[in-house]
């Protein structure tokens, strides 16, 4: 494979990653939304990857900074840090990773601060000239820095901030068709809300949740100065969850995600003029109008519109707060890049740390998502010096 062949096959995975990876099963016309840095999508950690990818408003924990920030303003504890590593894609390539590494600080009893690091490593691709031979090997990546900022409004309301800086070396400043390649930049915020309130449900004492998360609102992204920009995964997350106390040891939590891309949705063309707009709406327009337009851009018209969110569901099972048992399922139309899977997972509590895994189960075959693992480990400050006193 020669070099300008690389660059364009991992250039093609940055814009149109869905499509290419997740579509081989799809039925109907496939019109699956595009964007740059696709891996800011995927969930990061092993709780909300066994839940069917859902997060936005489940029990804060240290790893809300992905899913919802206004979370961290809710959290028990005064300072955490956790890590979580993915081997990503492994039917297709053996050495993509993903690792999140994620911590938090409460200020006072209404703020915390908080910051994240999301890196992505496509593995070592060998660059060759027009004869086959090796010129050198690159190794692309992909990273985001979080830096967030939540607080409490009422005892049950609370709202979150966070700015992102993201960077994407695809071809290590490889030329294409004569033109130098560059690392693609952007700078992006999410602004998040969270509610939560004790109730009670069948006699038994309970907590229902409400989260929303606008996140990766930012700047179009390119990776040479000819190229036009594309837009970055900009979306909207809208949630629910709901858990009940079984008794003293037990207890229980359902929840479910509604995602939708706030990016324009891919027009029809005409066939004699590939200029012509037949269906749909112009998606070359600037980041406002392309949030507010992409609730009615969709060719399909209202049905369309609809199958561009995914739903993820989760059930949580937790025993003495010691040990949990996960599960849920994610889904996608099939028109737009046909994800569709189950998870479990589990995670065991000590006094210090808490440690989770997560499993990844396709619903159909030879699907490059197929056995994909997540491993997480999360400490707790407050854990850790309690048991270095308690040691001296």
């Amino acid at each position: 494979m020669n070099r300008k062949r690389v660059i364009f096959l991992f250039i093609l995975l940055a814009f149109t990653g869905k499509t290419i990876l997740f579509s081989q099963q799809s039925s109907g016309t496939l019109n699956a939304i595009q964007t740059v840095v696709p891996f800011l999508t995927i969930a990061p950690d092993s709780r909300a990857g066994a839940m069917g990818d859902a997060g936005v408003a489940t029990s804060p924990d240290v790893y809300s900074q992905h899913w919802n920030p206004a979370k961290f303003a809710f959290i028990d504890g005064n300072g955490g840090i956790g890590i979580s590593y993915s081997p990503w894609l492994r039917n297709l390539v053996p050495d993509i990773n993903i690792a999140y590494l994620a911590g938090y600080k409460r200020i006072d009893t209404k703020q915390v601060v908080s910051a994240s690091l999301l890196y992505s490593s496509l593995g070592d691709v060998p660059f060759t000239d027009e004869f086959g031979n090796l010129e050198r090997t690159f190794n692309p990546n992909e990273f985001a820095i979080d830096a967030g900022y939540s607080r409490l409004f009422t005892d049950n309301l609370s709202g979150g901030i966070a700015f992102r800086f993201i960077y994407s070396n695809l071809t290590g400043g490889s030329y294409s068709g004569g033109v130098a390649t560059k690392p693609g930049t952007s700078f992006a915020a999410d602004i998040s809300g969270y509610y939560q309130k004790k109730i009670s449900m069948l006699s038994k004492e309970g907590q229902i949740a409400f989260g929303l998360n606008f996140s990766n609102i930012g700047a179009k992204m390119s990776y040479s100065a000819a190229q036009t920009a594309d837009f970055i995964p900009m979306d909207m997350r809208l949630g629910s969850s709901a858990t009940i106390n079984l008794d003293h040891f037990n207890k229980i939590t359902v929840t479910l995600d509604l995602n939708k891309l706030l990016v324009p949705t891919p027009p029809i063309y005409s066939s004699t003029n590939p200029d012509s707009i037949i269906k749909g709406r112009d998606p070359n327009v600037s980041v406002p109008v392309a949030i507010f337009q992409s609730f009615f851009d969709a060719p399909g018209g209202f049905k369309e519109e609809l199958h561009e969110i995914t739903y993820s569901t989760g059930v949580e099972y937790w025993y003495n707060n010691q040990f949990a048992i996960r599960g849920g399922y994610f889904h996608e139309n099939a028109t737009k890049g046909n994800r569709k899977y189950f998870t479990a997972g589990a995670g065991f509590r000590l006094k210090a740390f808490t440690l989770d895994f997560s499993y990844l189960m396709p619903l159909s075959q030879n699907h490059p998502l197929a056995r994909t693992l997540r491993f997480s480990i999360a400490f707790d400050f407050n854990s850790l010096r309690n048991a270095s006193r308690s040691k001296g």
